[in-house]
């Protein structure tokens, strides 16, 4: 068993693509079957397992979201840090806040088309942590 704190700085709301990141943790455990369980340590920012090619697909992600969770609602009670706060724990609850992927010969067994995202749900820039775990 393997594991390790990640640490990023998001610059506002909006998806960072950290696959490069966890492939190199995966490399350090030395392990070349298991899995590769990631949880972030927040509760307005998530993980998404998204497209990797066309960043268009992330950004319809994000207009489905405003529209289906606009910033500012009046029928939110819970504002306290600002018209995006409630919002932010909405959206990471729609999302995720952990995944499990698979480790196959040394890496992540990951699709061609696949990238793993933390996906920035606040305004302003956050330092966020995931832990990284590495089960052989």
């Amino acid at each position: 068993m393997h594991q390790e704190i990640l640490t990023f700085q998001t610059r506002g709301r909006g998806t960072r693509n950290i696959t490069h990141e966890i492939a190199e943790v995966v490399t350090r455990s030395g392990a070349t079957i298991g899995l590769c369980h990631l949880f972030i340590q927040h509760t307005s920012a998530s993980l998404i397992l998204c497209e990797n090619a066309d960043p268009d697909v992330r950004s319809d992600l994000e207009g489905w979201l405003a529209r289906a969770v606009p910033d500012g609602d009046p029928r939110y009670r819970h504002d306290m840090e600002g018209p995006d706060d409630m919002p932010a724990h909405i959206r990471s609850i729609l999302t995720q806040m952990d995944m499990t992927l698979p480790v196959h010969q040394g890496r992540l067994a990951l699709g061609t088309w696949q990238g793993i995202y933390l996906y920035e749900h606040r305004h302003h820039g956050h330092q966020r942590r995931i832990v990284v775990t590495v089960a052989a």
